[in-house]
């Protein structure tokens, strides 16, 4: 008994192998091992954890946008991000995880979420260069993630992307547009530039020496490009966007290199990566309090959809049993 068990288990093993080696997709049907269960729940948690609470940032400048245009646009886009959460949120549902359980996991800080949402906007700027640098870094990261070896990852990704590609787009158009403007406009730009280049290059996570989770996750497709790699392409492809807004990129070592055919830069501050992934960034404990307050707050409206759905399922039951007996008499 316990041979035939290892014999199937095996057989299971083999052809998910064979799957990723043929770079075909893992459906939730499908066996799969516990670590890349558990890794995956794990990338997918983090994802919308990051969705959600990047919430935050934006919306508290909805209500002091500068024209209602520009109010209509914040709105449009925090509502993706909502969106966004609750397709991963899905996405991780197939996988046998809990939605509450992955909330009350991100409230306790037993799960993390992207650090760069641990940064305050100071100023109405600071929207536009999330939606150019934070939501720039997040298609470069995130793009390759339609072909992750997770089918309903990867499905969400594809609407995902095309949503983060337009925000990008706005956030563009809104620095385009302030640096038309006054003086004190364009010195806004560019000191929102100023705080939030190097949180954007943290977003790629610690450099590939230094993460312990990327071999085994391009060993099993569920990545495609190294933290390093992803990271110089944004690099690359921001330094043309940011000469043609007029804006400087704060990096003194960042120049072009002839022979590799990429921007080098310089080095990111690795410690203050690791504390704000630890909670001691600048907004850590107030995203994390306003999500857990957020979450109370709308339990009531949890509870009322349950019980209408409870409620419709018994009007259902009791439909079919009267179908039935009414056959059954006929």
């Amino acid at each position: 008994m316990t041979a035939l068990a290892d014999g199937r288990a095996g057989e299971l093993e083999a052809h998910f192998d064979e799957t990723i080696a043929r770079d075909r997709r893992i459906e939730p049907r499908d066996w799969m091992p516990d670590h890349y269960r558990a890794t995956m729940i794990r990338q997918i948690a983090q994802h919308a954890h990051s969705e959600i609470i990047g919430m935050q940032p934006e919306g508290n400048w909805i209500t002091r946008a500068p024209s209602l245009r520009r109010k209509a646009v914040l709105i449009a886009k925090v509502q993706d991000e909502a969106g966004h959460g609750m397709y991963l949120y899905s996405a991780a549902e197939t996988l046998g995880a809990d939605r509450a359980d992955l909330t009350a996991k991100l409230v306790s800080g037993r799960q993390k979420y992207s650090s760069i949402f641990n940064y305050p906007t100071l100023t109405y700027a600071d929207v536009g260069v999330i939606g150019w640098l934070v939501d720039g870094a997040a298609i470069c990261n995130q793009v390759p993630l339609c072909r992750s070896s997770y089918g309903p990852y990867a499905r969400a990704m594809v609407r995902i992307c095309k949503e983060e590609s337009f925000h990008q787009r706005q956030g563009y158009e809104l620095l385009m547009t302030m640096m038309r403007g006054s003086e004190a406009q364009r010195a806004m730009v560019q000191d929102a530039t100023n705080r939030f280049w190097w949180p954007s290059l943290m977003m790629f996570g610690p450099p590939d020496d230094q993460s312990p989770n990327t071999a085994q996750s391009m060993a099993w497709g569920i990545k495609r490009h190294t933290n390093d790699e992803l990271r110089q392409r944004f690099v690359d492809m921001t330094v043309p966007q940011a000469g043609k807004l007029g804006v400087t990129l704060p990096d003194p070592d960042l120049t072009w290199n002839s022979e590799r055919g990429h921007y080098d830069f310089g080095a990111v501050d690795w410690a203050e990566f690791t504390a704000v992934l630890k909670g001691n960034g600048p907004c850590n404990a107030q995203r994390v309090a306003q999500r857990k307050a957020a979450h109370d707050d709308g339990a009531w409206v949890r509870e009322a959809a349950a019980a209408r759905a409870a409620k419709q399922a018994a009007r259902d039951r009791a439909a079919r049993e009267q179908d039935t007996r009414e056959q059954d008499t006929a």
